[in-house]
């Protein structure tokens, strides 16, 4: 790319070194700006306070009603737009969006005027910032091109594995797949917040030279840019793409899970002896392989043989029952014919409508399965009365857990697929915010709260209740290390309600010294995680089948010393529940994530940008998770501007400065900011 978007020529000018170069035209139509140049049209207009959005198209005016995140109507909010000079300019509270003659974007502070952020051209010839590739039929790969700049520190994009927290310099595709989670929501240190407002599939570049985003095949660029420091950020964007619900108090508390509970009477024995021992539990799930058939959506009565009963004694005991439901549907189940004849799967372009391999029972092999088409409003419709009439009428059972939702495709080509919301290039990405619609607009025409458990999601997913977790990940050291990163990044993305399987999925032996330290620290995370939920596939386990179940996976299939252990932080998240709650009201009410970067309340202190081992639980609590094996002291930082008492010690430090304190195994650290009271020690 070529020189800072800075130092490109003066504002109503035109580049002499394009041997053709544009000279648009302006107007103000419908309370917006739009620029109209080579059969390009470009529309800005503001999109609620200090934010606006963009949108451009080759070929015509731009497209209303396309698949997107932002509801429907904007906040209104006091503008001014002036073209004159050669060029437009539109200002919206703190954010001042400038137009040159070319059609070249730059964003201003309103204030002082500074640059937060400009297009670039690729080239002083061709192309410009924005680029269309015609792929056939209307649509175009589209690029769209920002400048970079110095020390510029990017955030957000939703949960990936890579275990960075600052993503300048990286590649990140923009697709769904099982731990690795697409949002396309950037939070910068040069203060704004973008969100790609576009679910094709593409990859966003972060790179030293500039950034730029890439939609594989979609039919115009459009995007939503807000300025202000991070929480301003998470307040607009969550104002224009919706707030998550208010967290039911039964969520706050501690869900028990395993691969898997194979019967009725497995799950109960479990519920009975948490019960029996003292332990605090709020919720028990039950996983896959429950159904008749995969797509019945209901339970196999040759081993739940009276789920009535079971959800009354689980009701008795204070625990909720969360079912595992998932999108596919078994060419064997009841459902499929119907489905199938009413248009209700993902279509393909090419081959039938089956999109992956699964067990299933009453076969000896595989069988190939189709998802149901969750962009298609008769699909939901006819998915939850499945479920309404399976699960919530008969039983009661409102919490469930919504798996295999990226979808979990094989192969996972998007370009043969054929979304009721369009061709899967242009749409894939919004699956897993339409599946969990499909449960948010259920319970809540029967009255109902809602919560589900997912293993994907979008942008605009935390507004139809959806808890996100990160996937099937490990069960090492290093696993953990990298879920900090992944749950503060998707905190930046608008999705509140986040946890990981405490212990990693993949393996782990109860029996095994050093997995159990793995497990005590993991499980000390997830006490001071937005949820808390123990789960995992743990050794020895079977092959997959409708038979499978893996090895004990609850507080006391860890041993003495580590049991002990447990049972203190089961009790310490319940203590902390009422100040659980606290934070998630306001994520509820003022999008404000409860696991937080430091940044996001720190924003003034240059060191606390780059602390990714670290991170607040709220306004008030400042959690150092141990991440290494072996480890009996912890080295934290703690943010300048406050002061901060060690909630197990009392002893209190000045922030601006790393302090390291005593981490004996049953120790997590914990910093209570400014006097902060909390029921941290018994």
């Amino acid at each position: 790319m070529n020189q800072p978007a800075e130092n490109q020529p003066g504002q109503g000018t035109v580049s002499l070194a394009q041997s053709s170069p544009t000279v648009g035209t302006f107007r103000e139509r419908d309370g917006a700006l739009e620029w109209s140049g080579r059969q390009e049209t470009l529309r800005i207009e503001p999109w609620g306070p200090d934010a606006v959005r963009v949108r451009a198209r080759l070929g015509g005016p731009v497209l209303d009603g396309l698949p997107g995140a932002l509801l429907e109507t904007a906040p209104p909010t006091p503008y001014t737009i002036k073209t004159e000079d050669g060029r437009g300019v539109l200002t919206v509270g703190g954010l001042t969006v400038e137009v040159d003659a070319e059609g070249l974007i730059r964003f201003l502070r309103t204030d002082d005027g500074s640059e937060v952020l400009a297009e670039e051209r690729a080239h002083f010839w061709w192309p410009g910032p924005r680029l269309y590739t015609a792929v056939g039929n209307g649509h175009h790969r589209l690029e769209q091109r920002f400048a970079a700049y110095d020390g510029e520190r990017l955030y957000g994009l939703g949960q990936h594995q890579h275990g960075r927290l600052d993503q300048k310099g990286l590649v990140l595709d923009l697709v769904q797949r099982n731990a690795e989670v697409g949002i396309p929501v950037l939070t910068s240190s040069r203060g704004y917040t973008l969100l790609w407002n576009n679910p094709a599939i593409g990859r966003v570049e972060l790179a030293g030279n500039g950034t730029r985003w890439v939609a594989d095949s979609a039919r115009q660029i459009d995007y939503w840019i807000t300025a202000g420091d991070p929480a301003d950020g998470q307040r607009r964007y969550s104002a224009v793409t919706g707030r998550t619900p208010m967290l039911p108090e039964w969520a706050a508390g501690f869900w028990q899970c395993k691969l898997r509970y194979r019967t009725q009477d497995e799950l109960l024995a479990v519920a009975r002896e948490y019960k029996r021992r003292g332990l605090p539990i709020s919720a028990i799930v039950c996983d896959f392989f429950h159904w008749t058939h995969l797509g019945d959506w209901k339970f196999d009565l040759s081993e739940w043989p009276d789920p009535a009963a079971m959800v009354r004694e689980l009701e008795e005991l204070g625990i909720k029952l969360v079912v595992s439901v998932w999108p596919s549907v078994s060419p064997l189940s009841e459902n499929h014919q119907v489905m199938e004849q009413r248009g209700y799967f993902i279509g393909t372009q090419y081959g039938p409508m089956a999109h992956a391999d699964w067990p299933d029972k009453e076969v000896a092999s595989t069988v190939q399965v189709a998802f149901y088409d969750a962009t298609n409003p008769e699909a939901r419709e006819f998915v939850w009365s499945r479920i309404r009439d399976n699960y919530l009428v008969p039983y009661g059972i409102t919490a469930f857990w919504l798996d295999a939702c990226e979808p979990e495709l094989k192969p996972g080509f998007q370009e043969n697929l054929r979304y009721w919301a369009g061709p899967g290039l242009e749409v894939g990405n919004l699956y897993p915010a339409e599946n969990s619609r499909t449960f948010h607009e259920g319970l809540r025409a029967e009255g109902e709260e809602v919560v589900t458990l997912n293993r994907s999601a979008w942008a605009g997913s935390q507004r139809y209740g959806a808890a996100l977790w990160s996937g099937d990940i490990g069960t090492d050291f290093p696993t953990l290390r990298r879920q900090i990163a992944a749950g503060l990044n998707t905190a930046l993305s608008g999705i509140p309600w986040w946890n990981t399987d405490i212990g990693g999925f993949h393996g782990g032996d109860p029996d095994d010294p050093a997995y159990r330290e793995v497990l005590v620290r993991w499980f000390q995370f997830g006490a001071l995680s937005p949820l808390m939920r123990l789960h995992g596939f743990r050794d020895p386990g079977m092959p997959l089948g409708p038979d499978m179940t893996g090895g004990p996976n609850e507080v006391w299939s860890y041993g003495e010393e580590a049991g002990a252990v447990l049972e203190k932080y089961l009790r310490l998240r319940e203590r902390l529940k009422p100040y659980v709650l606290e934070v998630m009201r306001e994520a509820h009410e003022e999008g404000l994530p409860p696991m937080r970067p430091l940044f996001l309340e720190f924003p003034d202190d240059g060191a606390a940008w780059s602390v990714d081992d670290a991170y607040l639980f709220g306004r008030d609590l400042l959690v150092a998770p141990v991440l290494e094996a072996g480890a009996r002291d912890r080295t934290a930082y703690l943010p300048a501007g406050s002061r901060w008492t060690d909630a197990w010690t009392g002893e209190t430090y000045e922030g601006g400065a790393a302090v390291t304190v005593d981490a004996p195994l049953d120790r997590i650290p914990l910093f209570l900011r400014d006097g902060a009271r909390l029921p941290v020690a018994e």
